[in-house]
């Protein structure tokens, strides 16, 4: 198994809607295992196979919550639904991606979701998820269409965020090595 390359914005494959999986073989179960890991060494808690050059409807996660609840898993051809909203809070609503190394912004998200999926296995699940997770499970559910978290802020935030994009004069289709090119992305 293998640390994965990270994509940076600007590549191709992150720009466009991912394929569904339509082979749940051992290929699949090594995709899973590199993004795992890929995703442990960047550090993250959550990474989608477009992140990793891979254009299949995929993303892993793991996040530890306030109570000390371990979640984690895979998520294979997600459907997601939004519940809600809430007021943007600037110092709370800050999201980071590992396509977009160093840059944090503020977004508004749904505060619930329901995440329905396949498992590594072929078995479908359902998972209602608040807060933190629920931000988690969007944030990878938009890679998997084509979107960076970037793409859906607004006003000043996507002002001040353009600007550091043109700053960072990423070249297209370039990427970036956990545990070697950066300390924190």
């Amino acid at each position: 198994m293998a640390i994965r390359p990270i994509h940076i914005k600007g590549s191709e494959v992150l720009h466009k809607p991912a394929q569904a999986v339509e082979n749940f073989d051992h290929s699949l179960e090594i995709l899973a295992h590199d993004m795992f890991e890929t995703m442990e060494k960047a550090p993250g808690v959550g990474l989608a196979a477009p992140q990793i050059g891979v254009g299949l409807a995929v993303f892993v996660y793991d996040w530890e919550d306030d109570d000390e609840i371990q979640h984690r898993g895979i998520a294979i051809n997600p459907e997601l639904e939004l519940f809600g909203s809430e007021k943007l809070n600037p110092e709370e609503h800050i999201e980071g991606c590992l396509s977009a190394p160093g840059l944090r912004f503020p977004l508004q998200r749904s505060p619930m979701v329901r995440l329905t999926a396949f498992d590594l296995q072929g078995n479908k699940y359902t998972e209602i998820a608040k807060g933190w997770l629920a931000r988690i499970f969007q944030h990878e559910f938009d890679h998997l269409q084509g979107l960076l978290y970037l793409d859906r802020l607004q006003g000043e935030y996507k002002t001040q965020a353009d600007q550091e994009v043109k700053e960072q004069n990423w070249p297209a289709d370039s990427n970036w090595m956990p545990g070697v090119d950066y300390d924190t992305p």
